[in-house]
């Protein structure tokens, strides 16, 4: 790579400016709401441009936020900035649209569209859940009911996965986590301790970025042993294996043109040059997948991104694997050919760092413009939203392009070419049924509430099935830390509320 391109300066993105907040208010109603947190996040990132940026603002993304409801937040935060971008935009639900904001707002600067740039994003959670739990009123901007409430989970899926409580993240991941593990040929502690492993290295990381929730490293047992504080929530996951979005954060990011850049004194060794990325999706009903051991659309997004270093994951020298499950950075790694010791985050992971819900990866992002500013000359910065549904995926480099940067980035069309053909779905059955995958929900005290099995009929149908948590033979069978359940037969029955279940044979 090297840094001569044949684009003018003026269409040549560069991010500038990064700004993170932490909020942790000794009293509930010191709590700074999420709009005071994109704010002062803003203007963090303008001051560590060195530069005078916000008014000159065109173009401002603010990633969708669920702690708390407003009428067009992003018009509401043009307002406290004075500002009136051409483009502002405030979009749905998506852990990966960080990554697919940034990535758009390059696009602009390299149309010549705008000359500055902002992406930001915030929660507050913690504060508003504990204000939810103690009766306290907040002194916010007042909650817009009549606002449209975010699509999540339950709209995209089967009214059985509903049913079944197998309709939200925590719940549908250890799908994936079965079947790929399966597919890979490990036993469920090898996946275990695979897993244990990964997450004590995003730990680590967290352990080092003063911005994290969580500033400790975990070791690998802790992470993957249930006790009272680190409970079971649906199997193989435990609280310190999924995300954490208790927190109160704020992240933004601040791109501008090489030449507005250079014009405004900004130093050189401060600018992070976005190369290009790729997107490529799956259908929200997670039902709707060929398969649960891998992700086309994953697979498409992250070897293009490779393309673009060369064709060698390798290349990289710092990488943000999306993090909310293991199962995804452990099918990650696998397509870029990295090894079982990669260090996968910059971050710290949403467990450990923290998960400001769909804003994870604009702190990603400003965590990655570190490390390239100190000497990593490429990153690459994979997220993911849904249900291993949404992907989306950028590099970034210390030295400009040797291109204009592209504008179609979609590889949905290499995505979709790798798809086989879709099971059908029902929802009653009988006779014999093969495991697909499978999880077990547990309650709050740790008790077993039911298990859910994902199968293929005798005739290569889908459905899912529930056991009972009076079914010991069953769990035991599904819990088997030695043999992975997947690929075993049983029989399928009916239960009297409609429901088919499932027995092993």
């Amino acid at each position: 790579m090297t840094d001569k391109t044949t684009s003018p300066e003026n269409r040549i993105p560069v991010i500038v400016g990064i700004g993170e907040i932490v909020d942790r208010p000794k009293e509930i109603t010191e709590g700074l709401e999420p709009l005071d947190l994109l704010e002062r996040a803003l203007r963090r990132a303008e001051a560590d441009a060195g530069a005078k940026l916000l008014g000159e603002v065109q173009s401002l993304d603010v990633v969708n936020f669920l702690s708390w409801r407003y009428r067009d937040p992003e018009k509401l935060l043009a307002q406290r900035l004075g500002i009136q971008p051409a483009h502002c935009y405030y979009g749905p639900v998506g852990g990966e649209t960080p990554i697919r904001y940034i990535h758009e707002a390059a696009k602009r600067i390299a149309r010549g569209e705008c000359a500055v740039a902002a992406v930001c994003g915030a929660e507050a959670q913690s504060t508003a859940t504990k204000a939810d739990r103690a009766g306290v009123k907040l002194p916010w901007t007042p909650f817009a009911h009549d606002a449209p409430e975010p699509k999540r989970g339950a709209a995209f899926q089967k009214p059985l996965a509903v049913k079944l409580g197998v309709f939200r993240p925590v719940t549908v991941y250890p799908f994936y986590e079965a079947a790929s593990s399966a597919h890979w040929g490990q036993t469920p502690r090898e996946a275990m301790t695979e897993s244990g492993m990964l997450w004590s290295r995003y730990s680590e990381a967290a352990a080092q970025n003063p911005n994290a929730w969580l500033k400790r490293r975990y070791a690998p047992d802790e992470i993957t042993t249930p006790t009272a504080d680190n409970r079971l929530i649906a199997w193989p996951y435990n609280k310190l294996m999924v995300a954490n979005p208790s927190v109160n954060m704020g992240g933004a990011l601040l791109l501008t043109s090489l030449a507005k850049a250079r014009a405004a004194g900004i130093p050189e060794d401060k600018l992070v040059y976005p190369l290009g990325g790729a997107s490529a999706e799956e259908p929200p009903d997670y039902l709707l997948r060929d398969q649960f051991y891998e992700s086309h659309p994953q697979n498409a997004v992250l070897t293009a991104a490779m393309d673009l270093a060369g064709g060698d994951g390798r290349t990289f020298g710092a990488i943000e694997l999306y993090s909310c499950f293991p199962c995804v950075p452990k099918m990650a790694r696998r397509t870029l050919g990295l090894s079982a010791d990669v260090q996968p985050t910059v971050t710290g992971g949403l467990t450990f760092f923290g998960a400001p819900l769909n804003t994870y990866m604009t702190h990603a992002a400003c965590a990655m413009v570190r490390r390239v500013r100190e000497g990593d000359k490429l990153g690459l910065l994979y997220g993911q939203g849904g249900f291993v549904t949404k992907h989306h995926a950028l590099v970034v480099a210390k030295v400009p392009p040797r291109e204009a940067l592209a504008q179609e980035t979609s590889v949905q069309g290499e995505a979709d070419r790798n798809k086989r053909a879709v099971p059908e779905f029902v929802t009653e059955a009988s006779g014999k049924g093969k495991v697909e995958s499978f999880t077990v929900l547990y309650g709050r005290g740790g008790d077993v509430e039911h298990g859910v099995v994902m199968l293929r009929t005798e005739d290569d149908r889908r459905t899912l099935a529930r056991i009972p948590a009076s079914d010991h033979a069953t769990l035991r069978h599904l819990l088997s830390m030695d043999r992975t359940p997947v690929g075993s037969l049983g029989e399928i029955r009916m239960a009297a509320d409609g429901v088919p279940e499932w027995r092993v044979a």
